[in-house]
């Protein structure tokens, strides 16, 4: 029976991730994992290793796992997507609303995971391309999010938005951020968005400190398609995914923002309620210290 190959995906700048490593890679050695680390410090642990730039062997790992935060299950997403290689995280933050696991469970998880017993919720990405004309300059993808913020902290940003090719709104604010499901509860949120249940393949556009009383975050299906464009010569507006920042966007270019062609497979193995969860992880985020 061929072993499965776990890719961990470990944030190394956590002293807990270095300190736990060791004993993860012990009991996935009992349970008969085979354990792919990151060349950097696969040799260290005597196990397999991956090259995160290189889609070959990525492409090998039959589960991609991180261990840190929502930031490193991010980034391990974003490595992955297009291979299709079911993901999972095990949460070393404090939040952790992308991650399934929490330590005292990751024996069971394993185990779970070496026998197969797990169901894959798949969750949509979102392409932005920015325009200079009729090219394309640059493009980015996000699973969380595509933020368009200003750079000077003294101005305001003017964006004015098209859904579906039609007018929507004139944004005076701090910024708008466009996010999935999966990200509504992370940037979006904090700007005053709703929580979206992750199953729904919707949009989320949430201004950030909006300037005028009638804005509001606004949901739209994943299937429109959004256009901003900034309204003034003045303005410096930077385009972030997943927190990343990609480039300063000029007044004669635009965004379009679409549904990404990749989806990401997400390990699901808790059976508690998402509306539970959602408000446990929030209430610990506040009060946690750990790591």
């Amino acid at each position: 029976m061929k072993k499965i190959r776990l890719g961990l995906f470990p944030n190394l700048d956590k002293k807990a991730v270095l300190a736990y490593l060791p004993q993860v890679i012990a009991m996935c050695r009992t349970l008969e994992l085979e354990v792919v680390l990151p060349e950097a410090i696969a040799d260290n642990y005597a196990v397999q290793a991956y090259d995160i730039q290189d889609s070959a062997s990525l492409q090998e790992l039959d589960v991609a796992m991180s261990w840190g935060g929502d930031g490193t299950f991010l980034r391990m997403a974003h490595y992955v997507a297009a291979l299709m290689v079911p993901v999972i995280g095990v949460n070393m933050g404090k939040l952790g609303f992308l991650t399934e696991v929490e330590w005292p469970y990751l024996q069971q998880a394993l185990e779970r995971i070496k026998g197969g017993n797990y169901t894959i919720g798949k969750h949509s990405m979102l392409k932005a391309d920015v325009y200079r004309g009729k090219n394309v300059i640059i493009s980015t993808q996000a699973l969380n999010d595509i933020v368009l913020a200003r750079g000077h902290f003294s101005k305001i940003t003017r964006l004015s938005v098209k859904i579906g090719g039609k007018p929507s709104a004139n944004y005076p604010s701090d910024g708008l951020i466009v996010a999935t499901a999966t990200g509504s509860t992370a940037y979006s949120l904090s700007a005053g968005g709703p929580i979206i249940y992750p199953g729904l393949d919707v949009i989320a556009l949430t201004p950030i400190c909006a300037h005028a009383l009638h804005t509001r975050p606004l949901i739209i299906p994943m299937t429109e398609k959004i256009e901003i464009q900034p309204r003034t010569l003045s303005e410096e507006i930077l385009l972030s995914s997943d927190g990343e920042i990609v480039q300063a966007i000029d007044s004669d270019e635009k965004v379009v923002i679409t549904k990404g062609p990749h989806t990401v497979n997400f390990i699901k193995m808790n059976p508690a309620s998402y509306y539970e969860t959602w408000q446990d992880k929030l209430l610990r985020g506040e009060n946690s210290t750990q790591f």
